[in-house]
């Protein structure tokens, strides 16, 4: 076969297949499954807590705090961080058996 032969298959072969692609005439567009897209639509959902969260008048606000961290990120860059404070969560002594029994039981 010449190039100038194969170069036309090729061009027929590729417009009968773009021909294939043609939507103009297709009766069946929006006619897509009901349920198409839900996972989508459920995935944003349930890691969306609360998309327009609505603040009372004296709670704080977005940004409140924004002198709080300014104040905190001056005490990191001069090496000036406030040291951690242990709270005591219990007035108790812990201990016990291990076995999860009493050590009055048998």
């Amino acid at each position: 076969m010449s190039s100038k032969r194969t170069l036309a298959a090729v061009v027929v072969v590729g417009v009968l297949a773009l021909g294939g692609c043609d939507t103009i005439r297709d009766r069946h567009i929006g006619d897509d499954d009901p349920g198409f897209g839900e996972t989508v639509k459920y995935d944003q959902a349930i890691q969306t807590i609360n998309p327009v969260p609505v603040y009372p008048v004296a709670a704080a606000q977005p940004g409140d705090n924004g002198a709080k961290g300014q104040a905190a990120v001056k005490r990191y860059r001069t090496d000036a961080v406030k040291q951690v404070q242990a709270n005591q969560t219990t007035a108790g002594s812990a201990g016990g058996t291990g076995s999860g029994m009493s050590s009055g039981a048998q």
